[in-house]
């Protein structure tokens, strides 16, 4: 038998199946079973969202196992009666789901206060290098110039040369502190923090990357800090992986939503084949996962070999 229709199949048969098991755990419930079978609707409603089965769905199976208990010529009982005990049989079976959604949401506040603790820490670390590492240069530069004035004048030169690496070493520090933690990310927002960004790879890495912004009012910091981490990840896989020579970013908001697309022409790659591999480190995609997972949002990607890659995210926006 053909496999694409052996599939079909078989998860019909084994929806039939858990129709018929909810059937019987509901007569035998309403034969007076007790808590028994109540444990078996809170069992059934385990497995249906084990299953990804909706709320709907479950609630259908309900009405289908109803119906058929009232076509059954041995239910003598008031339907009226049928239907208040069953209700509390169907309750117990949506408490699974009840449960899954709170641990869902208690995963997410976790992984949002987890976000918040590494960008405090990143904070922290932004204002070491940018200010205590920067202290330390200048008390150098300074004893330097103390040290050049007593030294004759064909040693000064090799003091310059030494002054010159410093600088070299400051403006590399300035720039890490930058992309720790831009301070236009904290002082102007995402938009402004997104260029910042784009013209810096650009200067280091020579791709173009026009920056496209509908708009420029602040957004909540957890989704802006989100974002814009993810833009710099895209960034850097554009230039270390891509082979892209471009590179566009397009942010926009429309209503409640916030999207933004990164788009490169670069080689390109097998998405079905990245999102399989474990573990999905080479492009950062789960870290992106999980950010956008923190506030709410999804991300898709496009991409096929030659044909370049576009990265686009979707975030909702409380009003």
């Amino acid at each position: 038998m053909n496999e694409a229709v052996r599939g079909p199949m078989t998860q019909n048969r084994l929806e039939r199946g858990c129709e018929e098991r909810y059937f019987q755990a509901l007569r035998t419930y309403l034969e007076g079973a007790g808590e028994r079978a109540l444990g078996q609707a809170y069992e059934l409603g385990r497995i249906a969202v084990t299953d990804g089965k909706g709320v709907l769905e479950f609630v259908a199976m309900h009405h289908a196992a109803l119906q058929k208990l009232f076509l059954d010529p041995h239910t003598t009982r008031d339907p009226a009666h049928v239907l208040r005990i069953a209700e509390k049989f169907l309750a117990e079976g949506l408490s699974s789901y009840e449960m899954a959604h709170r641990g869902f949401r208690e995963a997410i506040a976790s992984l949002r206060h987890l976000n918040e603790t590494l960008e405090h820490e990143i904070q922290k670390i932004a204002h070491a290098v940018h200010d205590e590492a920067g202290q330390l240069l200048v008390a150098v530069h300074l004893a330097l110039a103390e040290v050049a004035r007593d030294l004759p004048s064909p040693f000064r030169g090799r003091i310059q040369l030494v002054t010159g690496l410093l600088n070299q070493i400051e403006e590399q520090l300035r720039r890490l502190s930058h992309e720790l933690r831009p301070t236009v990310l904290d002082d102007l927002g995402l938009a402004p923090a997104i260029r910042f960004l784009a013209d810096r790879v650009s200067q280091r890495t020579g791709l173009a990357i026009p920056v496209v912004a509908g708009f420029e009012e602040r957004l909540p910091r957890n989704i802006e800090i989100a974002v814009y981490r993810i833009a710099q990840e895209a960034l850097t896989n554009a230039a270390k992986h891509s082979g892209a020579r471009n590179v566009r970013i397009q942010l926009e908001r429309t209503g409640r939503l916030l999207r933004c697309a990164i788009t490169d022409d670069g080689a390109g790659f097998d998405v079905s084949a990245i999102l399989a591999s474990q573990p999905r480190k080479g492009l950062g995609l789960l870290g992106m996962q999980e950010r956008l997972s923190a506030i709410g949002g999804t991300f898709k990607i496009r991409s096929a070999l030659g044909k370049g890659t576009e990265l686009l995210i979707q975030v909702p926006l409380e009003e």
